[in-house]
């Protein structure tokens, strides 16, 4: 498919309402632990948890032994999605969980870990070390991290490129599905996706920010997700609040936002959760939660409309402070 048939096909889909969409993911929920929604993850065949543990925040608390607690209360509270990422807190946060899946812990949940590496021999060396940290012989989820660059989608997939080692982790047993992140411009999210195509490969998840300000500027919402939708492809929100910004800006409350997100059709939303009180809250919200009506969508997104405007609150797409590869860009090569 040439690139405008593609986009023309996006712009297509993306005229379908969010409102039926929502419906749809409403009508897959089933209630799995402690009264977590439960929704399927694309095509998958698996079920994960409405609300999933971020990685990036466990490794902020003081010890070891508070990070591993904060992760098995999640879990007994009926989250089953752990995030998480070969850079994080420089391997502090793998380990941290891979201590916490321990005793039993690894069997009751869903593992999603992320690298860096754009060339082969990066991505097997980061894949194998990720696999020791976490203490797993099969990693659930592997993503690409930060497809932050237009020339990332091809540096992935060239010969000699990241996917090789993915799809060969793959063919060993250690990977068992394929996806890929991003935050910064809607419009690189397509090009991997086009690229996937070029290539005859279909990812199993995509990772993006969806909140309530993201329909108002470089939107994920608007481009991506009905893309997603359309090929059946794992919807994994993060950025419910912006790292805090959103709820700075005085317009929401963290379980407006997070409902909001919920209310998208996405498999899980990823949240940044690093104290019991946060965990609590999330965990309240998640079994609350009340499927948002189109009128009550829209009310949401009139409200931050003029805030969200020029992307503010979502610094992730307009800075580099989010952007650990551009700090590190080592990490891409190994170099």
């Amino acid at each position: 498919m040439e690139r405008r048939e593609f986009i023309k096909a996006v712009a297509a889909t993306t005229a379908v309402s969010l409102t039926g969409v929502g419906e749809v993911a409403q009508a897959s929920d089933e209630t799995g632990r402690g009264g977590m929604p439960y929704r399927p993850l694309g095509r998958t065949g698996e079920s994960v948890s409405a609300v999933g543990l971020g990685g990036y925040h466990i490794g902020t608390q003081r010890t070891e032994a508070e990070s591993i607690a904060l992760i098995r209360v999640a879990i007994d509270g009926g989250i089953n999605f752990m995030d998480n990422c070969w850079d994080y807190r420089h391997g502090a946060s793998e380990i941290r969980m891979g201590k916490a899946l321990r005793d039993g812990y690894r069997e009751k949940v869903f593992l999603m870990t992320k690298i860096d590496g754009r060339d082969t021999q990066t991505a097997a060396a980061q894949i194998d070390e990720s696999l020791r940290r976490l203490q797993t012989d099969v990693i659930d989820l592997m993503q690409f991290h930060e497809v932050i660059r237009f020339e990332d989608p091809d540096r992935i997939f060239a010969e000699g490129g990241a996917l090789e080692a993915v799809q060969a982790a793959q063919q060993a047993g250690k990977i068992r599905f394929i996806g890929f992140t991003g935050h910064k411009d809607p419009q690189i999210h397509l090009r991997m996706l086009q690229v996937a195509e070029d290539h005859d490969f279909r990812f199993d998840a995509v990772q993006m920010p969806l909140n309530v300000m993201d329909a108002h500027f470089r939107s994920f919402e608007k481009l991506v997700l009905p893309e997603l939708v359309r090929q059946g492809i794992g919807v994994l929100g993060m950025k419910s609040m912006g790292g805090g910004a959103i709820l700075r800006s005085g317009t929401v409350t963290a379980v407006e936002c997070l409902h909001y997100a919920m209310s998208l059709p996405t498999s899980t939303v990823i949240r940044g959760i690093n104290t019991a009180k946060i965990l609590k809250q999330d965990l309240d919200a998640a079994r609350s939660f009340v499927q948002l009506s189109s009128d009550e969508l829209a009310a949401v997104r009139a409200r931050t409309a003029a805030p969200a405007a020029t992307g503010k609150f979502e610094k992730f797409k307009t800075t580099s402070h989010f952007d650990g590869t551009t700090r590190n860009l080592h990490w891409l090569s190994g170099g």
